[in-house]
Parts: C-alpha cells; sequence; structure tokens
C-alpha cells in the first residue's frame, strides 16, 4: 500500500490569470483548458500535473500522492482510520476533475488537505510546452517536491513517516529542524520545516536540461521581484535551482541535476553543511538572515565541500573526457 509518487499539486489563488501567464511562460506547462474558477497544467503525459482555483485567499489547495491501484486504496484508508484520522471518500465528480480513477482525502496535522488517489488518467496527445524546454523529469519520480512550514514538527513527523510511509533522506537540527523524505528514487517528494509556521514554503520541478533552467532564469530576471533565491545548488540532493515567487505568495523551486537514491539501501543521516553549497542568495529575506546562511555557504567553500557531478551533462562528460 506505499504511496509512489507525488501526483499531482492544488493551488488556490486570488490571481488565476497571473497564475496562467507564470505556470506556461516561465515554467514551461501546458494550458489545458477547463474555464470558470480553473486553471489545469500538464507536465507530462498525464492529463494534469497541477491545478489551480480561484479562491478568496492564497495558499496550498491540496497534495495528490499516489498509490498502485483500489486495493491499496483501501488499505491506506484503513491505515489511518485505525490511527485516528478522519477520512473521506471522493466522489465521482471530484475523481472525474482530479482525472483519476478513485481517491481519499483527510487533514494532516498541520491543517494541510491531503488527497491519496490510484489510476490517473493519461493523455492521448503529446506533452506541448509552453515555451521551448526539453521537458520535465517526472515518470516514476513523481512531479517533483512539496516543502512545507509546520509549526509542531514533533507532531507531524510522526504522522508522515510512520502513518504514511515516508522513508527519511536526510535531516538538520539547526538552524530549525528539517527533514526530507523519499517514497521513491528522487531525493525526497517531501519535506518539512519546523519553522513555527503553518504554511506552503515551496514546490519543486525538475527539467531535463540544465540550460533549460538556466533560460528560465533569464526569463524570471527579466521581471521586478520573480526571483526570490539566486541560481545555486544544494548540499543534500544536488541539484542546480533557482526559486521564483509565485503568484501566490510561496515559491516555486527551478531545478535540474538531483542524484536519484536507492531507497532499498539509503540509510538516513543528520546534515551540517547547510542547505546550499553557493548561490541561492535569499534575496526575499531582511539583510541579518541572509548574512547567516550566506555564511554557512562561505563556511563549506572554506572547508572545500563537494558533491559528485550529475551523470546526466554531456557538456561536462566533454569537458572531463578532453582533460
Amino acid at each position: 500500500m506505499a504511496l509512489k509518487t507525488l501526483g499531482y499539486i492544488g493551488i488556490q489563488s486570488t490571481r488565476l490569470d497571473d497564475w496562467s501567464g507564470f505556470a506556461t511562460g516561465l515554467l514551461g506547462m501546458q494550458p489545458v483548458d477547463r474555464g470558470g474558477p480553473l486553471r489545469t497544467f500538464r507536465m507530462d503525459d498525464r492529463k494534469q500535473r497541477l491545478v489551480v482555483t480561484a479562491a478568496e485567499s492564497d495558499g496550498l489547495g491540496f497534495l495528490g500522492w499516489e498509490v498502485d491501484d483500489h486495493d491499496d486504496l483501501e488499505r491506506m484508508a484503513a491505515r489511518l482510520d485505525a490511527h485516528g484520522v478522519a477520512v473521506a471518500r471522493g466522489t465521482r465528480a471530484l475523481a472525474d476533475e482530479r482525472r483519476v480513477g478513485d481517491l481519499i482525502s483527510f487533514v494532516d496535522p498541520n491543517g494541510h488537505r491531503v488527497e491519496i488517489f490510484h489510476s490517473p488518467e493519461i493523455a492521448g496527445d503529446p506533452f506541448q510546452p509552453g515555451r521551448p524546454i526539453s521537458g520535465f523529469k517526472t515518470g516514476p519520480l513523481g512531479m517533483g517536491h512539496v516543502v512545507l512550514n509546520v509549526d509542531n514538527i514533533a507532531e507531524a513527523l510522526p504522522f508522515y513517516r510512520d502513518i504514511l510511509g515516508f522513508q527519511v533522506t536526510d535531516y538538520g537540527l539547526t538552524p530549525y529542524p528539517l527533514y526530507f523524505f523519499h517514497i521513491n528514487g528522487r531525493h525526497h517528494s517531501f519535506a518539512m520545516v519546523g519553522s513555527g509556521k503553518k504554511s506552503f514554503h515551496h514546490f519543486m520541478v525538475e527539467l531535463q536540461s540544465l540550460d533549460d533552467v538556466g533560460q528560465g532564469y533569464d526569463l524570471a530576471q527579466l521581471e521586478e521581484g520573480r526571483v526570490a533565491y539566486t541560481l545555486g545548488r544544494h548540499t543534500n540532493d544536488h541539484m542546480t535551482s533557482f526559486y521564483a515567487h509565485t503568484p501566490s505568495e510561496f515559491f516555486v523551486e527551478y531545478g535540474w541535476g538531483a542524484q536519484v537514491i536507492e531507497p532499498a539501501t539509503w540509510e538516513p543521516f543528520e546534515t551540517f553543511d547547510g542547505p546550499s553549497l553557493w548561490g541561492h542568495e535569499r534575496l526575499h529575506l531582511p539583510e541579518a538572515q541572509r548574512a547567516r546562511m550566506r555564511e554557512m555557504r562561505l563556511d563549506a567553500a572554506r572547508r572545500g565541500v563537494r558533491v559528485p557531478n550529475p551523470t546526466t551533462c554531456a557538456w561536462l562528460d566533454s569537458v572531463i573526457g578532453r582533460e
């Protein structure tokens, strides 16, 4: 009954039309014409991955996690019920709206709506990106990852780890608790930050090419205030990325080159090097907080911290081959 992937994300927004331009023109997603108070977007052969709904406030609407089949869905519902979690059965109309065979829903300890589903609908026509990109890295790794701010990590941790079955990849305890979880080969499909808040921090989409990210970075810099974190590289998943402000008061991480782990043999560990090797200057933060994060990167540099290079970069392979 294990969760397989992050299947879809739902956003609530007061700026529906802005989302259409952001998701297609910067991220490169394909718009799906649904009309009314709803905008949906494709990233691959799935009929939809991102759902944006008109609302009176902005933030996360729901997260959709995939299981193999109906039996796994029933077993997950029974497990949640046994732990005292109120589970709602999705109606046929809701399943049709989500483009899935069936689903259940419930609320996590921080008030976020979570859905579990099976049998996503597959489109009959090829993915057509909203701008020229080589595509998104999805498939068995899922849509990407999500990160939540939580006010009580001691309560949220056992919920996601022990009840839902997320596996800890790595974690840090300073300057605040931060846990990364995997359910497949993606280094993390889910993470939580013990920031004392209850909010959606960001979702990540991974591109097939570093050039896709670099060209997206150029586009983001054309808009005043669009870049939230400058281009940089993470220490734990090794991803090269930047973060953009969305129209809904959280971030999107736009990246390439993350490591793929082997879940069967992976051992969780504590990290001490900070979140980034270089870059990722947090432009949205006050200078004092930016300086603290910057010093963590500079300290890693002084100690010569390095992570493996991706094995899928043809340019890097050609350079190494000539040396």
